[in-house]
């Protein structure tokens, strides 16, 4: 009796888990499917707030608003500066950090982290600021400067827990052979760090396009994909809008399975080498 009122507390138990599960999932996920969703929509007037009626209109002719498209653009080469700088300047820090011990590692360290725990508002307020007692009129370099701030950080933290179980060793056996500490570097260790650099740069392109608050303080006339959503729910939401998030994230799904597949195939072809 005692065995079977543990099996069935056990059964009560996972339920409870799976349906809390599915509800965070839900609550996840719910503004997405929304997005997708008002993407087909077809609205009385100029709000694409509430549900009428199934359209393709807006899928027809999603680049119907110039000044929206204008604004994905800046965010898009934004994103696309800012990353390159970002991945580059973090997986070289990671390196750094994993493979040397120096006194200022710790201090390092800490760095990396603050941008992370600083409140947006605070970071673009100083960036500002900064900027005004330079003379450095706000713009599109005061965008891309403010972006590689705070991706740096997450690029760094992401390649260090790549890097955190290589082995060095690795290296050590290529130059043994003959190697040059350059054909090292490009043939033993990048690409083995190669995902963990590939899924940083992902991380700091999506925040780089998503970023408002910092961009807000930053942008001075120039307008982002962000900064148009948001002044938009004051004159017109029309549905374009939902169209070009929507491809945005069919986009990033689809870079997302095609690192997914290379990291699977780059780790199968480890696993059939000889001496494996």
């Amino acid at each position: 009796m005692a065995s079977r009122g543990g099996a069935v507390g056990t059964r009560w138990t996972g339920a409870i888990l799976d349906l809390y599960a599915g509800f965070v999932l839900l609550y996840l996920f719910l503004p997405i499917f929304v997005i997708v969703s008002y993407s087909f929509n077809k609205p009385e007037g100029k709000f694409n707030f509430v549900w009428k009626a199934f359209s393709l209109d807006a899928w027809r002719d999603p680049f119907l608003y110039p000044a929206l498209v204008d604004a994905m653009k800046l965010s898009l080469k934004v994103a696309a500066v800012s990353t390159t700088v970002a991945t580059l300047f973090g997986a070289l820090i990671a390196l750094a950090l994993c493979r040397y011990s120096w006194k200022g590692s710790g201090a390092v360290n800490m760095l990396l982290v603050l941008p992370l725990t600083t409140p947006e508002v605070v970071l673009g307020s100083s960036l500002l600021s900064l900027f005004l007692a330079s003379n450095v009129a706000s713009g599109f370099w005061t965008i891309v400067i403010a972006h590689v701030m705070f991706s740096v950080s997450y690029v760094s933290l992401t390649v260090k827990a790549r890097i955190r179980g290589f082995d060095w060793t690795l290296e050590e056996a290529a130059m043994d052979l003959g190697a040059s500490p350059l054909r090292v570097v490009l043939k033993v260790t990048l690409p083995l760090i190669a995902p963990g650099i590939a899924a940083a740069a992902m991380l700091a392109f999506a925040l780089s396009l998503d970023d408002f608050i910092i961009t807000l303080f930053n942008a001075g006339t120039r307008v982002t994909y962000p900064l148009y959503v948001y002044g938009a729910r004051r004159a017109a939401f029309p549905p374009q809008i939902n169209v070009l998030a929507t491809m945005i994230l069919v986009g990033s799904l689809v870079l997302l399975g095609v690192t997914s597949l290379w990291q699977n195939r780059r780790l199968k072809q480890a696993i059939t080498k000889p001496g494996h």
